[in-house]
């Protein structure tokens, strides 16, 4: 465990040197949102309903556009040949990047996910279930994302084909996550949808750490 936690922390750090990259995501995330009263009316019942599923799918394509760099840096610089020559297992290391790469994008996401709740003048009564949604669907963007870019590494345009890659299996969380926050505000239970999220999380905590090992192995190769 050693190992990840200092793979966490170097990324970390780059990240805070380079910490434009994060900010830029959270930018598009809130510029992004603003742009649909003006598309869809600024009529504040309708806005209120698709509050939910405008978050999430400019949450969604926020995370797409950190994607490429996950890996990116580390195989133009030798980094990634170091990781596979060291003790370290490879699919330890992919999962303490895909970590630090939540940290860096999923949180502020989720931090800045009450100020469009506000903006869209959603029922702050379901505040809390798109936070505990968007708690656990994030990490799975990040995770199903990791499995795109190390697919895609040294491809040509490989930023254009992780989007291609990635986006339908984004769906289940996106159904997922608009689908428990929905619920909260009709006054019904969101647990089976949070149940899904986290089940969805789970299964793309054993399949990407494989898959994404697997991908960069060949990439390097």
């Amino acid at each position: 465990m050693r190992g990840l936690a200092l793979i966490v922390a170097r990324d970390l750090r780059l990240a805070l040197r380079q910490s434009a990259d994060a900010w830029l995501a959270v930018l598009f995330f809130v510029l992004t949102a603003a742009l649909f009263p003006f598309g869809v009316g600024p009529e504040p019942n309708l806005l209120a309903r698709i509050a939910p599923g405008i978050i999430w799918v400019v949450a969604l394509l926020a995370v797409l556009l950190s994607l490429e760099r996950l890996f990116l840096a580390d195989f133009e610089d030798g980094s990634l040949e170091q990781l596979l020559l060291s003790p370290l297992p490879l699919e330890l290391a992919v999962l303490g990047k895909v970590l630090a790469h939540w940290l860096t994008t999923g949180v502020p996401l989720i931090a800045a996910a009450p100020l469009l709740a506000i903006l869209f003048n959603m029922d702050l009564s379901g505040l809390g279930v798109l936070l505990l949604a968007m708690l656990l669907g994030t990490p799975t963007l990040s995770l199903v994302g990791a499995v795109g870019a190390a697919l895609t590494l040294g491809a040509r345009r490989g930023g254009v084909l992780i989007p291609l890659l990635v986006l339908p299996l984004y769906v289940p969380a996106l159904i997922f996550g608009v689908g428990a926050t929905d619920a909260a505000l009709l006054g019904l239970t969101a647990r089976p949808h949070l149940l899904l999220l986290g089940a969805v999380l789970l299964v793309m905590l054993v399949i990407t750490p494989l898959a994404g090992a697997a991908a960069l192995r060949q990439a390097v190769e």
